[in-house]
């Protein structure tokens, strides 16, 4: 049995860098040699020791994550990295991929699911969020094909209830927490997040988040 590749996690939100430790912690194939909260503290652990496999977050309190991407390969040209953040625009995607990111993941998958795609990358894959191979998709579709069909208007695709449920959703609060702050109940928050599943044609909180912000329907930052 070969020896589990490093994992170094760069996350500033406590919860989500704990979910992430949670994950790699969980994988025999992989261990955790540091989870931290900024680059600061991430350029120590790669001059230290320098891992097989780099986690990180693009918006850090002191820089970029597309910054560490591009040291880390620079130090180790074998090492991957993978991207898990809330940013889907096509500058950040692209971005990324050209400095040296393996994997581009969206924030609000499940722990089966960053489980998924690490998996895939220990494989050979290089994992992708839905709703960004869509996008990259669409961006790379050559010229000459007729689109499918017609931008839908930006004006009036969510209500404004629903875009304001939405706009938590992508500040990270649950449905509970939500529909407290909102003074309205689980369900109601279910029932408007169902409707812009629909109206977006997509299937997941980060699909919903990215297609949102893609529209100019919400601001994520």
């Amino acid at each position: 049995m070969s020896e589990p590749r490093t994992v170094l996690i760069v996350e500033d939100e406590p919860a989500t860098r704990a979910r992430l430790a949670a994950v790699v912690r969980g994988m025999p194939e992989l261990r955790l040699l540091a989870a931290v909260e900024s680059c600061e503290q991430a350029r120590a652990a790669l001059e230290s020791d320098p891992p097989d496999l780099l986690l990180t977050d693009l918006g850090l309190p002191d820089g970029s994550g597309a910054d560490l991407i591009e040291a880390l390969r620079a130090r180790s040209p074998e090492a991957e990295a993978v991207v898990i953040t809330m940013f889907g625009d096509e500058q950040n995607v692209i971005g990324s991929i050209e400095r040296g990111a393996t994997g581009y993941l969206l924030k609000g998958g499940s722990r089966e699911d960053v489980e998924r795609a690490l998996r895939e990358l220990l494989a050979g894959g290089s994992p992708v969020s839905p709703a960004i191979a869509r996008h990259l998709l669409r961006r790379l579709r050559p010229a000459e094909e007729p689109a499918a069909a017609p931008e839908p208007e930006v004006e009036g695709v969510l209500s404004a209830r629903e875009t304001e449920v939405l706009s938590l959703v992508a500040k990270g609060f649950t449905f509970v927490e939500i529909a407290e702050l909102l003074s309205i109940s689980a369900h109601t928050v279910t029932a408007h997040m169902r409707r812009v599943y629909r109206k977006l044609e997509v299937r997941s909180r980060s699909e919903a988040v990215f297609e949102a912000a893609s529209l100019g329907l919400i601001e994520v930052g």
